[in-house]
């Protein structure tokens, strides 16, 4: 898949679900239950035991249903060993120019970690498609809304602080899409392989994203 039809995925589902768990055996079954709940677009965080067999287990299990993509990439050598695992795209905690240019060699989306407006810049000019605002709890949505002012083109995601209750205020300040961790992959969820649970999460967020862009579409 090319990097411009994954983008399109992303920004369509609005939401990245980020799966980091110290089980990795579970995580198959996590994959499918997010997409039965609707969350399409899954993020394996490298910080997950044997992560880049469990990127292949993952495309084995659910083929096309998913954007697999892989996060917590610091390094061009993690990434590169990422995207020829199965990842359709990075994510990273950190700006590393270096990782976005290798991004661009290989026609693979990025998404990498930003935290200031000269960080978002930095990013953009140098071809992130997404910029993860990370931790974006300690910024706020009120941080989106002020940065969209000076740069209304940049696509920004937050990382970090989103659930149910600050989902659609963050889409509200102007976010494209939603990065949800562990307010979504619940880890007592995981543990105890209450996987209707993790599908019920999926479908709520899912429900956030569709009723904020219909109230949108409707106030236009």
């Amino acid at each position: 898949m090319s990097r411009d039809e994954c983008v399109k995925q992303v920004l369509e589902t609005g939401i990245v679900a980020i799966v980091r768990s110290h089980d990795s055996q579970q995580l198959v079954e996590v994959a499918r239950a997010l997409v039965d709940g609707g969350v399409t677009v899954i993020e394996i965080t490298m910080t997950v035991p044997h992560a880049l067999d469990v990127i292949k287990q993952v495309r084995h299990a659910l083929g096309d249903r998913i954007m697999l993509g892989a996060g917590t990439i610091l390094d061009t050598e993690t990434g590169r060993a990422a995207i020829l695992a199965g990842a359709e795209y990075l994510v990273s905690p950190v700006l590393n120019l270096d990782l976005i240019k290798m991004c661009r060699r290989y026609d693979k989306a990025i998404m990498p970690g930003v935290f200031s407006p000269t960080e978002i810049m930095a990013a953009w000019e140098a071809g992130a498609d997404v910029c993860k605002v990370f931790p974006a709890d300690v910024l706020g949505p009120m941080f989106f809304k002020a940065v969209r002012g000076p740069l209304p083109q940049v696509r920004m995601m937050p990382t970090g602080g989103v659930d149910l209750n600050t989902a659609q205020k963050f889409l509200e300040a102007g976010a494209c899409c939603l990065g949800i961790g562990s307010q979504l992959v619940e880890p007592k969820a995981v543990a105890e392989k209450n996987f209707d649970r993790i599908r019920e999460l999926a479908s709520k967020y899912v429900e956030i994203v569709k009723n904020f862009r219909n109230s949108t579409l409707k106030g236009k």
